[in-house]
């Protein structure tokens, strides 16, 4: 069976964590204890967290002596954006027509009143 690449991204994406943990990572490759500092977890998990964005391929991590560095990949997040850009899109769309539904019943909400007077 193959894996469903896109499903494995958002389960990643799922978890707040993992999510904070990109965010950071925004800002530049860190350490594992770095990006650890903000959680009151345990150092395995934010292993797990790590491995999890790692095997969605997120992140990737280093090995430079005791350093262990974690960068983004912000080139994997492309097949989310995508897919999401066909929902923004859509919805893009209908906000428009009911503006112009919106629109188009307070023109004629003005027109009744104009009549009245």
């Amino acid at each position: 069976m193959a894996v469903d690449v896109l499903s494995v991204k958002f389960a990643a994406l799922a978890d707040p964590t993992r999510r904070a943990i990109l965010a950071r990572l925004v800002m530049g490759e860190s350490s594992v204890t770095e990006l650890a500092e903000p959680f009151d977890m345990s150092m395995p998990a934010i292993s797990k967290h790590l491995k999890v964005l790692e095997g969605a391929g997120l992140i990737t991590r280093g090995r430079e002596a005791q350093y262990r560095p974690c960068k983004l990949e912000p080139a994997a997040l492309q097949g989310v954006d995508e897919w999401l850009g066909d929902y923004r899109k859509l919805w893009e769309e209908r906000l428009d027509r009911l503006g112009d539904y919106l629109g188009a019943l307070q023109a004629k909400k003005k027109r009744n009143r104009a009549r009245k007077k």
